[in-house]
């Protein structure tokens, strides 16, 4: 019978009556999408007649006699508000009490805003949900990330009764567990990219140390030996080569954790001990690694497209052909820096497009229509095909200069040299790991084959630790 009494019906083929506390935004939004829904909306207001941007369709009455007809109450209104539902203690009994709200930093009160509610109205059934949703997601449909709600709650049928409003808005619901994980799904809307943070430390490191390097070894080099200012370079073309060096070591660090496990997986002989977590923390970031090394790529292309129409290289230009024209020369053919060149521009072509494609197939919009197989054939095969097409175009950019010693300012070698050392190393040691006898070893260690031996010496390792000698 409680349960009967919890769970929300359906009448008459329509869905049952659902009451919302409050008529803010998110109050507004989640009305409207519950009447859309098939769903009777009863608003509960202090100033019921000055509620004119409610949704058509919704009744709106005051907050009492608005409790009293639905046994599900999402509460809109801010925490400070609280205390006057302490005075519908009695008309809440029994009722699912939905609370959506979050704070304006963490930790802000001792306990969570859910818990805070279940002590004023102990004899209702509390629910932290949908606070993770915005009201932008509940008009526009919920779309990606916001289609995900997270709910918990002391009680299974209260909880359920959420599951079901969820899943009739086109929602997915996830039970976090108890009304004490409700602190932490109330700090989950307040944090700022936490997976960007260490792949933007990242990025802003490099860009940092390949700016420097590169802005030591042109611009200081020339002004101190050549007593040239180039200092204009650095807009346009400083720039345009530390983006692809960036791009291009981010690309390699987005596959290299991976080759770092698979060497601890054969070094272990098993696949059951844990990973140390700076490398469980590197592998988890790899997604936005990919995204930000394609966004420096991105910007590669952007600025080699606006390089013709530079002034400096309208100058060069200028001067060039006016040297060839008074001393009568012409400017030879040469089939190896054409092929070198259209290799060169091909191996960029053909790297930034399958880049784009990594890119596009990351989204949650494009990863969902696509299997494991099929997503993991993208992301590794087609990664690594692209990791070698874009290091080759590091190569035939460089080509021979390498060995001119004009390639070595102040014994600093060209900046090119210095992107291509982590591609390099991570396309050699994958080479490694695809050789059919290793690679057969990684694929029984990962199907739960373990080395006899070595699973031996680390189950007596754990039992030596566990008993403290």
């Amino acid at each position: 019978m409680k349960s009967d009494a919890i769970n929300m019906t359906t009448l008459n083929g329509k869905q049952g009556m659902v009451c919302i506390l409050g008529t803010g935004d998110f109050g507004r939004s989640l009305g409207l999408r519950l009447l859309q829904a098939g769903y009777e909306v009863v608003y509960g207001s202090r100033n019921p007649q000055n509620s004119p941007l409610l949704p058509n369709g919704a009744r709106v009455m005051s907050q009492e006699e608005a409790s009293q007809r639905a046994r599900v109450i999402f509460v809109a209104i801010h925490r400070d508000n609280y205390e006057l539902l302490s005075c519908l203690s009695p008309v809440l009994e029994g009722k699912v009490l939905v609370d959506v709200s979050n704070n304006l930093k963490k930790h802000q009160y001792a306990e969570s805003n859910a818990e805070y509610l279940s002590m004023l109205v102990p004899k209702a059934h509390v629910v932290k949900a949908f606070n993770t949703v915005s009201a932008w997601a509940l008009q526009s449909g919920g779309l990606d990330a916001n289609r995900q709600v997270l709910i918990c709650g002391n009680n299974a049928d209260a909880k359920q009764a959420v599951v079901d409003i969820s899943h009739s808005l086109g929602l997915t619901a996830v039970d976090r567990g108890s009304l004490r994980v409700a602190s932490e799904l109330e700090d989950l809307p307040l944090q700022l990219f936490p997976l960007w943070r260490l792949p933007l430390r990242i990025s802003a490191g490099l860009l940092g140390v390949f700016f420097l390097y590169v802005l030591i070894r042109d611009v200081v080099y020339a002004r101190v030996v050549d007593k040239k200012d180039i200092s204009f370079r650095i807009m346009i073309s400083l720039a345009n080569k530390v983006f692809p060096m960036v791009a291009l070591v981010m690309l390699a660090l987005c596959y290299l954790p991976g080759i770092i496990a698979a060497f601890l997986q054969l070094y272990n002989g098993t696949k059951y001990r844990r990973f140390p977590d700076w490398l469980d923390r590197w592998m988890l970031c790899r997604k936005q690694l990919g995204l930000l090394a394609l966004a420096f790529a991105f910007l590669h292309v952007l600025y080699t497209l606006v390089i013709p129409i530079r002034y400096y290289v309208f100058y060069k230009r200028a001067n060039l052909y006016i040297s060839l024209v008074k001393e009568n020369k012409t400017y030879e053919f040469s089939d190896t820096m054409a092929w070198r060149s259209d290799a060169y521009l091909a191996m960029g072509m053909l790297g930034f497009a399958l880049f784009v494609l990594l890119g596009i197939t990351s989204l949650p919009s494009v990863s969902n229509t696509l299997n494991w197989r099929e997503f993991r054939f993208i992301q590794s095969k087609l990664g690594y095909l692209t990791l070698l097409l874009c290091t080759a175009h590091g190569f035939l950019y460089g080509w021979d200069k390498f060995l001119h010693a004009s390639a070595y300012k102040w014994w600093m070698p060209s900046s090119y040299m210095l992107a291509l050392v982590v591609p390099c190393f991570v396309l050699i040691f994958k080479t490694v790991l695809i050789m059919p006898c290793i690679d057969r070893t990684i694929t029984r260690i990962r199907q739960g084959w373990e080395r006899p031996g070595k699973a031996g010496r680390i189950k007596d390792a754990r039992s030596r630790r566990r008993n403290g000698v």
